[in-house]
C-alpha cells in the first residue's frame, strides 16, 4: 500500500529554518513528480512547491518562492522541503504529496498524500 510519511515538522523562530522529509514507500513512485502544500488554521489547503521525478523542473507557490527550496533523492524514494526565512505566516501543517503529473500538485489534485506534519514559527 502506497504511503507518504512526513518527518521534520516543530517549532522554529521567525528568520530561522526548517527541513521537512517525505518518505515514500509500498508504492511505485517511479516518473512520479513530488511535492509540498500546507494548511493554516481556517485556510485553504496552499501550494508550497513540487519536483519532477528527474529534478530538472520545480514550482513554487507565490509565498514561498526564494525563500523554500523542493528536492529529491529517487535512490531513496525521498522528498524533501528546506524552508528558511520563516516567517509565523508560514505556520501551517505541512503535506507530502505524490502524483504523476507535475501539473497536478500545484491543483491539489495529487494522487497520493501524507497525514502532515505541523511546522509552527514564532515571532
Amino acid at each position: 500500500q502506497a504511503q507518504l510519511v512526513e518527518s521534520g515538522g516543530g517549532t522554529a523562530q521567525a528568520g530561522g529554518s526548517l527541513r521537512l522529509s517525505c518518505a515514500a514507500t509500498g508504492g511505485t513512485y517511479n516518473g512520479y513528480a513530488m511535492g509540498w502544500l500546507r494548511q493554516a488554521p481556517g485556510m485553504e489547503r496552499e501550494f508550497v512547491g513540487a519536483i519532477s521525478w528527474g529534478g530538472g523542473r520545480t514550482r513554487y507557490g507565490d509565498a514561498v518562492k526564494g525563500r523554500f527550496t523542493v528536492s529529491r533523492d529517487n535512490a531513496k524514494y525521498a522528498a524533501y522541503l528546506q524552508m528558511d526565512s520563516l516567517k509565523p505566516e508560514d505556520t501551517a501543517v505541512y503535506y507530502c504529496a505524490a502524483s504523476p503529473s507535475l501539473g497536478e500538485l500545484p491543483q491539489g489534485t495529487a494522487k497520493y498524500w501524507g497525514k502532515g506534519t505541523l511546522v509552527t514559527v514564532s515571532s
